[in-house]
């Protein structure tokens, strides 16, 4: 079931990757912006429940088009409120003007780790990491906290 939150303003975007999947953030990826616009990158690192650095930075039009493709398949994926279904320790975040979905969204078809299709946990997989990657590649510029 999806939750629920107000969409964006219209054509706005926001990708948010953290992990671990449950208790206090280690490590945050956020991508906001608007399809076929560069869209803004934020990394955030935590020790503890402090942000131990913060970086920022610009992701080009073609790398948003590529992002906001990739994340389209997991429309109608399975979620579960308390548990990590794609085994990848990580919560993802999508929400548009048309969609709102979250793997931690309360989904009472999710069932569990062993009952989801594996091409879906690789898809998963394949999110989580480019999301990982875009923060790696685009956020290199310390933020103004």
């Amino acid at each position: 079931m999806p939750r629920a939150v107000a969409p964006p303003p219209s054509g706005e975007f926001t990708v948010r990757l953290t992990k671990p999947f449950s208790g206090p953030p280690k490590h945050i990826v956020e991508v906001i912006g608007e399809p076929n616009r560069p869209a803004s990158v934020r990394m955030t690192q935590y020790n503890g429940h402090a942000k131990s650095s913060e970086k920022v930075g610009d992701m080009p039009a073609d790398d948003v088009q590529e992002l906001m493709s990739l994340i389209s398949t997991i429309r109608g994926f399975p979620s579960h409120a308390t548990q990590d279904v794609y085994g990848q320790d990580a919560k993802v975040d999508f929400n548009t003007f048309e969609i709102q979905w979250s793997n931690e969204d309360d989904d009472p078809s999710a069932g569990s780790i062993s009952e989801i299709a594996g091409e879906q946990k690789d898809d998963f997989k394949r999110i989580v990491d480019s999301i990982e990657a875009l923060g790696r590649t685009f956020a290199k510029r310390d933020s103004a906290i």
